[in-house]
């Protein structure tokens, strides 16, 4: 497994607004669909459509994930679209829909993620180790670190849209 170590911040502008003020790269933008399959306190198990909005390209991919908070483990791969349909409509559950997008800012790479069925848009940043992510010092306009803060999770936003 690997290490998905990242912090994530709750943008209290419109992602446009800090693309453009801070003068962003855009590397790419993607429409995922995703729906979790399993989950519990520690564990998560999902499929994704990831459309690249450019190309138009889709990708499906299978994710496993154990933690939580600033450090998880994590196995994904890519799987067929036969696969993704019928795992997906076996279920019938309501998929997260958000649009991702990817940039360049001060040489790291952040993506930032705007979400549909509610008003959020989170931006995250991955790094390469624990000591990496606790030392670096977010600029103002990142917003408030909510990498702890379980009910921005995507599988608590998920849960709740199978609710309504």
């Amino acid at each position: 497994m690997s290490l998905e170590i990242e912090r994530k911040f709750l943008l209290d502008k419109l992602p446009s607004v800090i693309i453009e003020e801070q003068k962003l790269k855009v590397l790419s933008e993607q429409r995922i669909e995703q729906t979790y399959l399993a989950i519990d306190e520690t564990q998560e198990l999902r499929v994704r459509r990831i459309v690249d909005l450019a190309s138009g390209e889709v990708s499906f991919t299978h994710t496993f994930k154990l933690g939580n908070g600033l450090s998880r483990e994590e196995i994904e791969y890519s799987i067929s679209e036969g696969i993704y349909d019928q795992v997906v409509k076996a279920f019938g559950f309501v998929p997260l829909t958000k649009n991702r997008i990817t940039a360049e800012w001060d040489g790291n790479i952040i993506e930032i993620d705007i979400y549909d069925q509610i008003e959020l848009a989170v931006l995250e940043v991955e790094f390469d180790s624990e000591v990496a992510a606790n030392a670096f010092a977010a600029p103002d306009w990142f917003g408030r670190d909510i990498s702890s803060e379980r009910q921005y999770s995507n599988k608590k936003v998920w849960r709740e849209l199978q609710l309504k």
